[in-house]
């Protein structure tokens, strides 16, 4: 072999050796477009959310890709983390927005159809810590039951709530408030989404439902008219009343025992994710970071704050950094607690 070939050999060897130079986000992105994959329905909270961050963030985003919405309801957004976590692709096109509850439930495991695990996700955060926020009680005017204190009284008349999924934070909270202060609630699950549930509320189908106050305010602002409203029972996710319901009880404070107290409070813990967001597993660093980068980017942006203050929508957001140690502190809850919420969480044989 000539001394020149040789040559040509050796440096292909080396060329196959040496690793492709990584590429800059900015050059990935450059005419891409990145994916928001939506556990729920159009037209509820979660998808707003979602919808807003698709016209604010592409442009701080390097390379200022293009931005959709995928709406993938099933199962209270189980079918859309499991998509997520498994089958997206993981190079960073592809990012999503799930239940408040998923890290919880990935977290306490028995559930069979959670296949994930919370703590690998690539994530960016939420934009809603649910410091402005609260998760309410609503219920009709002409229902039997007309306060939180009849509801409370033994032998009060029952009171039905509708909910989506199984395993959606509406249908856990309506048992757990029924389970710990003694509500006689029936829950009829399995609307396909909020809209739904809307409808039936206003049709007398059901004497009410459980969720977000801005939710309602942006989507069924009657809801929250004096007079003419529906009436609130209480308030969750809450540590102090809201400011606009001073007359309004939380949870906490109709709580008759310190463990019915503590289930209450670790239920909560997962509402300080109220709008999270994250990416598969695996998403190469740098891109990971671009998108961390330009989540924080975007909730501080001014128009995007703008469209959220005139929808009635929080801004409070946790970043990516602040993630992992509220994970640890789920973890962390006492085993008799976790043990509650892993029975609550877990569907009964049969469904």
């Amino acid at each position: 072999m000539t001394f020149k070939r040789c040559s040509a050999l050796l440096a292909a060897l080396l060329l196959a050796a040496t690793p492709a130079r990584a590429q800059d986000p900015a050059e990935f992105y450059k005419g891409k477009t990145v994916q928001i994959v939506v556990g729920y329905g159009a037209g509820g909270g979660y998808d707003i959310y979602a919808r807003m961050l698709v016209r604010h963030m592409g442009k701080h985003i390097p390379g200022n890709p293009s931005m959709v919405v995928q709406n993938m309801p099933g199962a209270g957004s189980l079918r859309a983390t499991n998509y997520l976590y498994s089958v997206a692709p993981k190079d960073g096109t592809v990012f999503g927005i799930f239940a408040r509850n998923i890290p919880l439930l990935g977290i306490l495991g028995g559930n069979s159809a959670a296949q994930y695990d919370p703590r690998k996700f690539t994530w960016l955060g939420s934009s809603s810590s649910y410091t402005e926020d609260a998760y309410l009680m609503f219920v009709r005017p002409d229902a039997k039951v007309k306060s939180i204190e009849e509801a409370m009284k033994p032998g009060a008349a029952q009171i039905v709530l509708g909910g989506t999924g199984q395993g959606s934070t509406g249908n856990d909270t309506a048992i757990l408030l029924r389970d710990v202060l003694g509500l006689n609630i029936k829950l009829i699950a399995g609307y396909p989404d909020a809209n739904a549930l809307f409808i039936a509320i206003d049709r007398g189908e059901l004497d009410g439902r459980i969720t977000d106050m801005s939710s309602v305010r942006s989507l069924h602002g009657q809801w929250m008219a004096k007079p003419g409203g529906m009436n609130v029972f209480l308030q969750f996710a809450r540590k102090t009343r809201h400011p606009d319901l001073p007359d309004v009880p939380t949870a906490r404070e109709l709580a008759k025992t310190d463990r019915a107290r503590a289930l209450i409070e670790m239920a909560e813990l997962s509402y300080i994710l109220s709008r999270p967001f994250a990416g598969p597993p695996g998403i190469p660093e740098a891109r990971a970071k671009a998108l961390q980068k330009a989540f924080r980017a975007v909730h501080e942006d001014k128009e995007m704050l703008a469209e959220a203050e005139k929808l009635k929508f929080g801004i409070t957001p946790v970043y990516a950094d602040e993630v992992m140690p509220l994970l640890d502190k789920i973890a962390a809850s006492p085993p008799d607690v976790l043990d509650y919420m892993r029975k609550l969480q877990t569907p009964a044989k049969g469904e």
